[in-house]
């Protein structure tokens, strides 16, 4: 009898460890969602800025300027819940405004538009890399949370199932050659 008790605490306590274990993994991978979010954000906050910089600066013609800053006029002031969709107007009018590698170049022959120029390429270069960066943490995330174990004793405990962040991020092809 004494011997099946022990045998009993030891599985519970195994079991008690492991669950320990994997509570304490799942908040890791939330930590490193949380962390990969905010350097998305810093990146997206980062692009358009640039973009609106650049918009204001007087380099561009004055069509593209209207597009380019209200389109990262947008991106910067939209909601949680508009984000993506803004964040994806961003980048389909810097594809609309440097599809011609001639903009590019006219920008780059303006006073302090190389500087202003290679800033935008590399902001625009590091989105996709920070989203998948996040991405690739929320799978992570999502995997272990759609564990059986997981749900049943609810070790994700009130944290919100992490969602994807699906936006457009193709960068204008003619801006970031040239950077490469």
């Amino acid at each position: 009898m004494i011997p099946t008790l022990i045998w009993i605490l030891v599985a519970l306590l195994a079991i008690g460890v492991y669950l320990s274990w994997t509570a304490g993994r799942l908040d890791r991978l939330h930590v490193r969602m949380d962390a990969a979010r905010a350097a998305l954000d810093a990146q997206l906050l980062r692009r358009a800025s640039v973009a609106q910089e650049l918009a204001t600066s007087g380099v561009l013609d004055p069509a593209a300027s209207i597009v380019l800053y209200e389109a990262a006029h947008a991106a910067r002031q939209a909601e949680e819940e508009q984000r993506e969709v803004a964040e994806s107007e961003l980048s389909q009018a810097l594809r609309a405004v440097f599809e011609d590698a001639r903009q590019v170049e006219g920008v780059r022959a303006a006073p302090g538009g190389e500087d202003a120029a290679h800033e935008l390429a590399e902001a625009v270069r590091r989105v996709p890399m920070a989203r998948r960066f996040h991405n690739d943490a929320v799978g992570a995330a999502r995997r272990l949370r759609e564990h059986r174990k997981v749900r049943w004793f609810r070790l994700a405990g009130h944290a919100p199932f992490p969602l994807a962040f699906e936006m457009d991020d193709e960068p204008p092809a003619a801006l970031v050659e040239r950077v490469a």
